[in-house]
């Protein structure tokens, strides 16, 4: 209609985006409909500025007195951090940037916090540091869980001998390219959809939001993002028998992914994240780091979310191993998955916390986890040894030695093809910013954390695929 005006036009003179802002909106389109748009505004400028001279306005005085008890009200307070850091446990410590530590020093000032360690992979993130563990009591951060929810690694071993691999490499890659889609965005259409169990989860309309991204969630199933996520074929070797799996000492063919919830995790990481920035008045330093009470409506509406996006990030995983699995007609030995970006409700210290490991990776006694290295260097699957002090995690991957824009900076891609071929590996996709130089050596790092896990075997990539459109979802 002509004469409608907006929020946006009450915000310009005074009007918060509220309850109030919407009672305004309400008043002015239907009792002054026929007032033009400019003297409308003018009127509830007044309003705004000065309520008490409308409360005897039988139309504006719900208004007026909604301002007036606003005013009254206390203002919501900045909460204040703690003035001492508590301890937190730091592994490979010579290898984390001083971001990283600033970023958990921070943290580990919360009024929630109750224990934090610092993974050998660490590097600066939004927030929580990428390889932070934190506990909190009785809060949920959805910046400590990170934007990729769920994410996770996910590996299969076949009863195919190396050599027959090398045999066949051609047609691994082809099946490769043919199984896989990457990149923001990017998903499947019509007959090309996949079906799972998870997208008939009644979670899915549990809120507005989760209802209206569930279309969005099935065209991504089975995809991979963008950044540092991928698929790979390579062999790993397990120099001893390993009971718990039941696989003899010798080399297998392996299928490894990396990758999470894709834009239905990262939707709701942003959504709740504003929540929580809302509810949580947190100093400048923290204000990435704000939480939601698990207590509150959000809170549980966030726990639920993102349990939901953790499963359909697995569910993408399983799916993409079926269709590998069937297109080289493997016999699966054995199966091995584990997720970091996201929390855990679990015993530590005597009592409930709530565990957020932002890339780490659960390293509970016995717990099996896969740590990758890069597209050249040997990733590890491994077994935890439920070490306290790190809140049984460990690192979940190298870690970047060099961020994004500096790889591209000062890495040439003849450098990037040699290091290719002096380790046999084709690649798919990737650019500059995912060279095995910009990540730290995984070695040192699994040297770092011999405390917290014990290596069962090593995989080496052969054939490697990622997004090839820069595209970033992680």
């Amino acid at each position: 209609m002509k004469n409608t005006v907006s929020g946006t036009d009450f915000m310009a003179v005074g009007y918060e985006q509220n309850k109030i802002l919407g009672t305004a909106i309400e008043i002015a389109n239907m009792h002054f409909e026929a007032l033009p748009v400019k003297e409308k505004i003018e009127l509830f400028q007044k309003v705004v500025e000065n309520p008490a001279h409308f409360l005897a306005d039988a139309v504006i005085a719900p208004l007026a007195s909604q301002l007036i008890e606003s005013a009254k009200m206390p203002q919501d307070e900045t909460i204040a951090l703690r003035e001492e850091i508590q301890d937190y446990a730091v592994y490979g410590a010579d290898q984390i940037v001083a971001g990283a530590r600033d970023q958990m020093d921070v943290a580990m000032r919360l009024p929630v916090t109750v224990g934090g360690a610092l993974m050998p992979d660490a590097h600066q993130g939004y927030g929580l540091p990428i390889g932070g563990v934190l506990a909190t009591k009785n809060a949920i951060m959805p910046y400590g869980v990170g934007v990729d929810i769920g994410c996770r690694m996910a590996l299969s071993i076949y009863d195919v001998p190396e050599t027959y691999f090398e045999q066949n490499r051609a047609k691994y890659q082809r099946e490769l390219i043919a199984h896989t889609k990457f990149g923001a965005g990017r998903g499947f259409h019509g007959q090309y959809k996949s079906g799972h169990e998870v997208m008939d989860r009644n979670t899915f309309d549990l809120t507005p939001l989760m209802k209206k991204l569930k279309d969005k969630a099935w065209s991504q199933l089975g995809s991979s993002g963008g950044g540092n996520h991928f698929v790979e074929f390579g062999i790993i070797e397990f120099s001893e028998r390993d009971e718990v799996l039941n696989i003899n000492k010798g080399r297998y063919v392996a299928l490894l992914t990396h990758s999470g919830s894709r834009g239905f995790g990262a939707t709701i990481a942003g959504h709740y994240t504003q929540l929580a920035k809302q509810k949580t008045k947190l100093p400048k330093e923290a204000v990435n780091l704000a939480y939601l009470d698990m207590n509150t409506q959000e809170g549980q509406e966030y726990w639920i979310a993102m349990n939901l996006a953790g499963d359909y990030a697995s569910a993408c995983h399983e799916v993409i191993h079926e269709k590998l699995t069937r297109a080289i007609g493997g016999v699966v030995l054995a199966k091995v998955e584990n997720h970091h970006n996201f929390a855990w409700k679990e015993i530590w210290n005597g009592e409930e916390v709530i565990v957020h490991r932002k890339g780490a990776t659960p390293a509970g006694k016995g717990v099996m986890g896969i740590i990758p290295g890069s597209m050249t260097a040997p990733g590890f699957l491994v077994r935890g040894k439920g070490t306290e002090n790190a809140i049984n995690s460990a690192s979940h991957g190298a870690g970047r030695l060099m961020s994004r824009t500096q790889a591209i900076k000062s890495i040439t891609k003849s450098e990037m093809r040699q290091q290719l071929k002096d380790h046999n590996v084709t690649l798919i996709g990737a650019g500059k910013d995912e060279a095995p130089m910009a990540y730290k050596d995984i070695h040192q790092v699994m040297a770092s954390q011999k405390n917290l896990v014990d290596i069962v075997a090593q995989f080496t990539p052969k054939i490697v695929r990622m997004a090839d459109d820069g595209s970033r979802e992680d």
